[in-house]
């Protein structure tokens, strides 16, 4: 008799591909869910592979418009970045992949939601959460943190022999036992000797971007023009081609990003679950949008506007990175993240070479730069008198402070 339905997140590789069988033995009817999210993947392999194993039923979900329209592009606009260097290519994907996979699961009547991240991992916290958020009442089953999962597999050496045994056809293998994440924002690379943060990482582990020794000798210039603080249309000036649409402008920035070797990462990071981790990334994509965007605001953003920006974009990453997409507080903080990009329009010029993505130029119907006040050779509606008095006024603590400082200085030195 079956325990019941289960809606598995099912990616088709290593992990994923075992609990599906894994859960088949243990008398659940699970239907396996593929969020194509712009991973490389042949979806139909993936699906007739699901199949091969027991699953009952196989979605798979076009997520790509949707993610980057509703996922990617309002992180981006919030400049969020965790730990001063993560894009969250792995976290901003996680909350779209379990709002479908809930709305599945209600459509399925299933009582059960799963997927196959370790108890380890970021992943499991940010798949839990989001389901929680959207059905409270919902029941998840997650095998890394099962126990009778656990006694049967210790690591990926215990599955890659179980796979072997049930005929079961994975990518990863003894020697290169890497940990993928894929979609259309980034790749991550994690596990077998990334393990060790000492190691270099081998170019072989590298697949999203081209090796240094075929980066492009000359630069590429690209216009890109933003609306709202959202890209609406990419034009390179090199050979043309010009690309409009959400999914499209995206999908275009990782192809350039690919060619010119743009957007790696390699950092140690800290887990909301208080291990560190390595992980090496590749962003193309990505990073060419987050530094126009940023040289953008740079023309058109009021400074205090920034400076608050600023400190609460940490925030949106932290909770972006931790889980919390459909939380009450990020809510709130994206809402102060639109009224603040209600005026970045215009359109920055990118320069990408050799691993680089460098704004030249940048020009905007609004924008608050005036050059006649910031010339040295015109007056340009500005009094330079006028700044005597600024400079006094912001002097005062300073003075005041320096005047008991010393008088308490002058004042021990007597004591003593």
């Amino acid at each position: 008799m079956s325990k019941g339905k289960i809606v598995l997140a099912y990616s088709g590789g290593l992990d994923t591909s075992i609990i599906l069988k894994w859960f088949i033995e243990e008398g659940y009817e699970v239907i396996a869910y593929i969020a194509d999210v712009g991973q490389e993947e042949d979806f139909e392999s993936a699906k007739e592979k699901a199949e091969k194993i027991g699953a009952s039923k196989v979605y798979i979900e076009d997520l790509r418009e949707e993610f980057v329209r509703d996922y990617i592009y309002p992180a981006f606009k919030s400049q969020a970045v965790y730990e001063g260097r993560y894009l969250l290519g792995t976290a901003i994907a996680r909350p779209i992949i379990a709002k479908r996979q809930i709305e599945i699961a209600e459509k399925e009547g299933a009582e059960y939601v799963g997927h196959g991240a370790t108890g380890k991992g970021n992943d499991q916290v940010r798949f839990e959460l989001s389901y929680y958020a959207l059905k409270p009442d919902v029941t998840v089953l997650a095998p890394w943190k099962m126990d009778s999962f656990l006694n049967r597999f210790k690591g990926r050496s215990d599955m890659l022999n179980y796979a072997d045994q049930h005929g079961i056809p994975v990518t990863a293998t003894r020697k290169k036992p890497y940990s993928e994440d894929d979609n259309l924002l980034h790749i991550s690379h994690e596990a077998g000797i990334l393990e060790d943060p000492g190691a270099v990482c081998e170019e072989d582990v590298y697949s999203r971007t081209s090796t240094m020794k075929d980066w492009p000798d000359e630069p590429e210039l690209i216009e890109l023009s933003f609306k709202d603080g959202i890209p609406v249309k990419v034009v390179n000036k090199s050979n043309g081609t010009e690309k409009t649409g959400a999914l499209d402008i995206f999908m275009y920035l990782n192809e350039l990003g690919t060619r010119h070797g743009i957007g790696r990462l390699d950092m140690v990071e800290n887990r909301f679950v208080g291990i560190k981790s390595r992980g090496v990334y590749e962003t193309p994509g990505g990073a060419i949008l987050h530094n126009a965007h940023r040289d953008l605001e740079g023309l058109t953003m009021d400074r205090e506007t920034m400076r608050l920006r600023d400190m609460l974009s940490t925030e949106v990453a932290r909770l972006i990175y931790n889980g919390f997409w459909f939380s009450p507080e990020f809510e709130a903080l994206m809402a102060f993240m639109d009224k603040a990009q209600e005026m970045i329009d215009g359109t920055v010029t990118v320069q990408l070479f050799k691993g680089c993505a460098y704004p030249v130029a940048r020009t905007s119907p609004v924008a608050l730069y005036d050059p006649q006040q910031s010339s040295m050779d015109e007056e340009g509606g500005y009094d330079q008198k006028d700044a005597e008095g600024f400079i006094k006024i912001n002097a005062v603590r300073l003075r005041n402070h320096a005047l008991i400082t010393k008088k308490a200085k002058a004042d021990n030195k007597k004591a003593a």
